[in-house]
C-alpha cells in the first residue's frame, strides 16, 4: 500500500510538471507587446515639412533597459548597422507604457554620448527593438508620406 502511495504521488508530480512547462506561461520569457501610431500634429512654431509624431505605446509598464530603432533593410542584411535611435538605461529607469520617437526617458541616456534620435525616413521600413530585463519585444513600423494640406 506505501508502495501504490508513492506510485501516484510520483505519477501526480510528473502531470503537475508537464502541465506547468507545457500549459502554463511560467517558463517562457515573457515578450513585450508594441503598437505605433502617426499623428500629424503641427503646430504653428512647427515649419511646414516637420515629420509626423511618431508614438509607441506598450502592453504594460515597463522598466526599460534599451531601447533601439534600425532601418530593417539594412538590419536584414548586416546585424550590426547603426542604429537611427538608442537609448540605454542607467538602471533606474522610470516604468513607461506610452513614449514617443526621439523622446528622452528619465532614467536612459543615449548609447553613444552626445547622440540623438536621428530623423526618419517616409516610406522606409523601421524595426524598433524594446528591452525591459529579460522581457524583449519588437516591432516594425513605416512612416508614410505627409498628406496633402487641406485649404
Amino acid at each position: 500500500m506505501i508502495k501504490e502511495s508513492r506510485l501516484l504521488i510520483i505519477v501526480a508530480l510528473v502531470l503537475g510538471t508537464v502541465y506547468a512547462c507545457f500549459f502554463t506561461g511560467w517558463f517562457q520569457p515573457q515578450t513585450i507587446q508594441i503598437a505605433h501610431a502617426s499623428r500629424n500634429l503641427r503646430s504653428r512654431l512647427q515649419p511646414a515639412n516637420a515629420p509626423p509624431s511618431l508614438t509607441f505605446s506598450l502592453n504594460q509598464q515597463f522598466k526599460l533597459t534599451e531601447i533601439k530603432a534600425v532601418p530593417l533593410a539594412e538590419w536584414q542584411t548586416n546585424h550590426s548597422v547603426l542604429p537611427v535611435w538608442h537609448l540605454v538605461s542607467d538602471s533606474r529607469s522610470e516604468p513607461v507604457k506610452i513614449f514617443a520617437y526621439g523622446q528622452s526617458i528619465r532614467g536612459m541616456k543615449p548609447a553613444i554620448a552626445g547622440s540623438g534620435a536621428q530623423t526618419l525616413q517616409t516610406n522606409v521600413a523601421y524595426r524598433l527593438f524594446v528591452t525591459a530585463g529579460k522581457a524583449k519585444g519588437q516591432h516594425d513600423f513605416e512612416i508614410g508620406g505627409r498628406l496633402p494640406e487641406v485649404k
